[in-house]
């Protein structure tokens, strides 16, 4: 290996980096204010580059139908919550329809714009309007009712909701991969490097999106209830802040990250139905490098995963993926020997 080399494969993993860190940070958003290990971010990473793929091709996307499936079922769970609790039926019918009013109306336009294939960004911008909604309804239908559970419970149901996503993302995307057009065709030269206009959208939009995080953590009210809910549940609860609020937000914020990740990652790869689960499994890998607790630590722990992948694939291309995930073993021993826990809390 030159050098050359060795600055191809660190630009590869690197770009592949910027990507997990997004869905790092999205993995210890959810899991630090919800206790929920979510299993299937990296879904949300396929939703949203297949939904722009149909985009593209004039067609409107199997994401409408998924996300008024979901709207209406969740609706119809309020529906069920309020008639049981005595709730006065102009409040029941006030939830339903605060439940479908972005669904349906995001759903119909795009419906009606589809057929337009509208320029490459306002596709984008539809396709965040469609999955971004998936978080909350998903946290609504499966974990908002088992917000006390344990968090072995907690996990169960991500799984389960993990192969429910997958067995419906096939019904409505189908088998086939897309791969889509660069936001950016640019290519530049740097050195023995051949820096393409997408990469250098991939680590802005990640530095951008980081930058925000930490913006909306630091200096915004709802952020900093985030941040409450994280640290003490029961002491942001008895300070008047919703944890079901938070739990929402947190999930939605975690569904728009991958969105956005399935966006920029769409021009560089063929995305099938089940190709998010690796990608995000990647991401898992980078919290769980950070304890499922760190932002920062779960950004360096991304772009090494994503170093790791890179320099991995070279000189093992057949044990990548083992190489990646098999790394997760000794920090788990590490953190098991430096931080014990005879109880969980």
């Amino acid at each position: 290996m030159d050098f050359s080399i060795a600055g191809i494969l660190a630009l590869d993993g690197l770009t592949n980096g910027a990507i997990y860190a997004l869905l790092a940070l999205a993995t210890v958003l959810v899991f630090a204010v919800t206790r929920v290990i979510f299993i299937p971010q990296g879904e949300f990473v396929a939703f949203g580059a297949l939904t722009l793929a149909m985009l593209q091709a004039g067609q409107v996307p199997g994401t409408v139908w998924f996300l008024l499936v979901l709207a209406v079922g969740t609706a119809v769970s309020d529906v069920w919550h309020g008639v049981r609790h005595g709730r006065p039926p102009a409040s029941v019918a006030r939830q339903a329809g605060a439940t479908l009013g972005w669904p349906v109306a995001v759903s119909l336009l795009a419906i009606w714009l589809a057929p337009m294939k509208l320029p490459l960004l306002a596709q984008a911008a539809l396709t965040l309007a469609l999955v971004t909604p998936f978080g909350t309804l998903i946290y609504r239908l499966a974990y908002e009712k088992l917000a006390d559970a344990t968090v072995l419970v907690l996990l169960i149901v991500s799984v389960g909701v993990h192969f429910a996503l997958l067995g419906l993302g096939l019904f409505f995307f189908g088998a086939e991969g897309f791969r889509n057009p660069s936001f950016w065709d640019q290519r530049f030269a740097l050195g023995p490097l051949a820096l393409s206009g997408q990469t250098i959208i991939i680590f802005v939009a990640s530095l951008a999106l980081i930058v925000a995080l930490w913006l909306f953590f630091e200096r915004s009210l709802h952020g900093k209830a985030l941040r409450a809910t994280a640290v003490n549940r029961l002491g942001a609860r008895l300070m008047g802040i919703s944890t079901v609020g938070a739990g929402r937000l947190s999930f939605t914020m975690a569904a728009f990250i991958g969105a956005l990740s399935g966006l920029l990652i769409g021009p560089t790869t063929t995305v099938f139905y089940d190709s998010g689960f690796l990608i995000g499994l990647k991401g898992f890998v980078a919290a769980v490098f950070a304890g499922l607790a760190s932002y920062p630590l779960a950004l360096v722990g991304a772009l090494g995963v994503g170093l790791l992948e890179s320099f991995g694939s070279f000189w093992a291309s057949a044990f990548k993926e083992v190489i990646v995930f098999g790394s997760i073993l000794p920090v788990l021993l590490w953190r098991s020997l430096r931080d014990p826990h005879s109880e969980e809390h």
